[in-house]
């Protein structure tokens, strides 16, 4: 959620704050702004709607000169979008400019302390309480003053901050917020992820929390919150620049769609060497191992949705207790957890708050936590005891569809690794299962060329108000995830239900005419969820099978079947999920809506 930039050099800013600003828009937003030093003064634009305004506003950036800067892009928590609440934001006198993510939890308390000492607030942001701090504890020393509001505010905060005195430094801080600095050979660089500055420089520092970085035109410096300097490692990206491009695509959801057999490829190729899976991030003995007693896994969306397959495949292969947990629910519900518990988070970003929140209570408690993540030095990644890299690149659109791929894939060699580990799996069994991973990558690529069927079947969909998925066991899974994907991005109103649970109240709902897509793809389930499609069938409702070629008894139920090629049932959701993807994306299509960047959605979600 919201995106911050930051330019310091000998290249006018404006221009390359924009256009990191653009490539941050997939985080959501409602409004837009930069502040910018001319030489003379500190120059804010800014309003609310697209960054494209803003951009007409300064002309590109050319009505803005200078060659220090900050910009952001806000989606709006406290303060409805509007020019006035939209950030930069000053301090009275105009001499200090603060772009901020995430939220003051005491800027109430703070205001009114402010207030009282006579400070005027022009906005109803928490964001301008750090500017008028800053003004109050300003005397010639921008260090100390950002320090010192530091040890003031309480909650989360990436912030960007420059001081009229001192127009050859921009200041940069966080806590529980993302945020990179970056350098090349013509200025240094503030941002809220990697691809806003990736076409100017690989080489990245990872701010940790509560920590302060000083950048100047040739260097920086980092120092804790209590001014002492530190040392940094800085990071070499190894993203291909134009991954973060549409190539030639509509839209990045449809190439990170058409991307997902690589990203599959990359996930899963180091893992498997020769007859075995080697994951030596995992850092555990065979000992170990087998001395885990439950895994709770630990996650927020679709990377929840991919947990709760992963319940299923675990349980199944490793013969291991699973429990699933919503992030925000974990992290609140005093969870119990017992000796030889093992706590997955699973989380595109590796920034998730909820997902980090629920990593800390784990770590807490004295319990190993494994990372799922995609980042490459996220919080997340940083934090947990070991880390289990996805490798699906940058993705861009707000709906994810290769990394939920490349989790799904984690998972499946976390529960074969584990399940040959324990005794669990034959050789044989593990032999045909190690087959049948390797040829998702084809079978999900034959899916994707097959997209026709899906599209013309997605245009008879564009008008519908409700659409219910239903399906049993890892099929349950899949549904929540087609589901999501449809709702957050033509904002159909959509459900998934496990399919034995209709007539328990759920079918009261199908009318004439509504659409139920059955997920049916594990053989010891087929005549359950026909069963169920009959049900929804004889009360008006028009059924959409996805199921397995060999399943064609599903015809007799079904108005319409999408078949997907047939696989080991335990990995039946890396190839029934992509129909239900490109349904979504078509439909959305087909309606006009901004399918990358739905409204009030974010990427990466950083607040609670």
């Amino acid at each position: 959620m919201c995106g911050i930039v930051g330019y310091i050099g000998t290249k006018q800013a404006a221009p390359i704050i924009l256009d990191g600003l653009a490539r941050l828009e997939y985080r959501g937003y409602d409004s837009a702004g930069m502040a910018i030093y001319d030489g003379e003064k500190i120059n804010i634009r800014k309003s609310a709607g697209r960054l494209k305004i803003l951009e007409n506003l300064t002309r590109g950036g050319e009505s803005m000169p200078g060659i220090c800067g900050i910009g952001h892009t806000r989606w709006a928590t406290h303060g409805a979008p509007s020019d006035v609440n939209a950030h930069p934001h000053f301090n009275t006198s105009g001499t200090i400019a603060v772009v901020h993510n995430g939220i003051i939890e005491n800027y109430i308390q703070l205001r009114k302390k402010m207030t009282a000492r006579g400070y005027q607030f022009l906005s109803e942001t928490d964001t301008e309480v750090l500017a008028h701090l800053l003004d109050y504890y300003y005397k010639g020393n921008p260090l100390e003053a950002v320090a010192k509001v530091l040890h003031r505010v309480e909650g989360s905060y990436a912030l960007g901050i420059m001081f009229a005195d001192c127009p050859d430094q921009i200041f940069a801080a966080r806590k529980d917020s993302p945020l990179i600095v970056g350098q090349n050979e013509d200025g240094c660089f503030i941002a809220s992820d990697v691809p806003a500055i990736l076409k100017y420089t690989r080489k990245v520092f990872y701010v940790d929390n509560q920590e302060v970085v000083r950048l100047r035109a040739d260097h920086m410096h980092f120092y804790s919150v209590d001014e002492e300097e530190t040392e940094k490692t800085p990071v070499m990206i190894d993203w291909d620049a134009n991954a973060a491009e549409k190539a030639g695509y509509d839209h990045f959801m449809l190439k990170e769609m058409y991307e997902q057999p690589k990203t599959v490829s990359d996930t899963l190729t180091p893992r498997v060497k020769g007859k075995e899976i080697v994951i030596e991030e995992l850092n555990m003995t065979e000992e170990e191992i087998k001395a885990i007693r439950k895994i709770h896994i630990v996650a927020c969306g679709s990377a929840y949705h991919a947990g709760v397959t992963g319940k299923y495949v675990l349980e199944g292969l490793a013969r291991i207790p699973v429990e699933v947990d919503l992030a925000s629910e974990f992290r609140y519900r005093n969870p119990i957890l017992e000796e030889g518990a093992l706590v997955v988070v699973i989380s595109q970003s590796g920034e998730t708050a909820d997902t980090l929140a629920a990593l800390r209570e784990a770590k807490a408690k004295g319990f190993k936590v494994l990372g799922i993540v995609n980042v490459v030095g996220s919080s997340i990644a940083r934090e947990a005891d070991n880390v289990m890299y996805t490798w699906a690149g940058p993705e861009i659109a707000v709906a994810t569809t290769k990394a939920y791929s490349a989790q799904l894939i984690a998972l499946y060699l976390l529960a074969m690794k584990f399940g040959k580990t324990r005794g669990k799996l034959s050789d044989k069994e593990f032999s045909c299962l190690l087959t049948d991973l390797r040829r998702l990558p084809d079978q999900i690529e034959l899916l994707l060329n097959n997209k026709l069927k899906i599209q013309k079947f997605a245009n008879r969909y564009i008008g519908a108000k409700d659409v219910f998925f239903i399906g049993r066991g890892i099929d349950y899974a899949i549904s929540l995830e087609g589901s999501l994907k449809l709702k957050e991005i033509s904002y159909i109103h959509s459900e998934a239900y496990a399919a034995g649970e209709l007539k328990h109240g759920t079918i009261s709902l199908i009318e004439e005419g509504t659409l139920v897509a059955a997920v049916s793809t594990q053989p010891d389930l087929y005549a359950k969820t026909i069963s169920n499609m009959v049900e929804v069938k004889a009360r008006g409702a028009f059924v959409l099978a996805v199921t397995c070629e060999e399943n064609k008894e599903i015809e007799k139920a079904a108005d319409y079947v999408i078949y997907v090629p047939e696989t080991n049932p335990y990995f039946a959701n890396s190839l029934a999920i992509i129909p239900l993807q490109l349904f979504g994306y078509y439909v959305a299509v087909g309606k006009g809506c901004d399918v990358d960047k739905p409204r009030n959605l974010a990427k990466s979600v950083t607040v609670e």
